[in-house]
């Protein structure tokens, strides 16, 4: 049986440049009402690694930290039915509303995607069109499901400083 998921709210503010998207937060990351609450997803020790600063335990400091590089954190899947953590396993899924976002916060000029499942959903539903002046790339996912090594991660999520300067 399948379980009703609805993302967290947007963690951004005005002076946002780079959105990174998720597709749906995972089972830990609902209960605890934080992104990338799993500890075994490595979103954070990269965040923290490309900036050569050890991760903050506090989420709070967390949400400071990303916020003073100008990237914002949201999911692609406003809702979604979806047993487990598994993006495999999503179903129904219905996007958020990027038209607004997008609206509301003129200054990204970056959209990153966590993962294929994000990168396809907003693909399909959204689309690449909702926006000539923003950049959008697929990075590889930061999930404990994606056995690629957190080194090779590193390099490739570099992308963001290289975008923020």
């Amino acid at each position: 049986m399948n379980s009703s998921v609805k993302s967290l709210n947007p963690v951004i503010d005005r002076h946002a440049k780079a959105l990174i998207l998720g597709s749906v937060p995972g089972k830990e990351s609902l209960e605890k009402q934080q992104y990338y609450a799993n500890s075994r997803n490595s979103f954070w020790k990269i965040i923290f690694s490309l900036y050569d600063f050890n991760v903050e335990e506090s989420y709070n400091k967390r949400i400071d930290f990303i916020q003073e590089k100008n990237i914002a954190l949201w999911d692609v899947i406003k809702v979604c039915d979806r047993e487990g953590s598994l993006d495999s396993n999503i179903k129904n899924e219905k996007t958020n509303d990027f038209v607004s976002l997008f609206k509301d916060y003129p200054n990204i000029e970056f959209v990153l995607f966590n993962g294929t499942k994000a990168y396809e959903v907003f693909r399909k539903q959204v689309g690449f069109n909702i926006s000539d002046k923003i950049i959008f790339k697929k990075l590889t996912s930061t999930s404990p499901a994606n056995t690629i090594s957190i080194e090779i991660k590193i390099m490739e999520w570099k992308i963001i400083k290289e975008y923020l300067g």
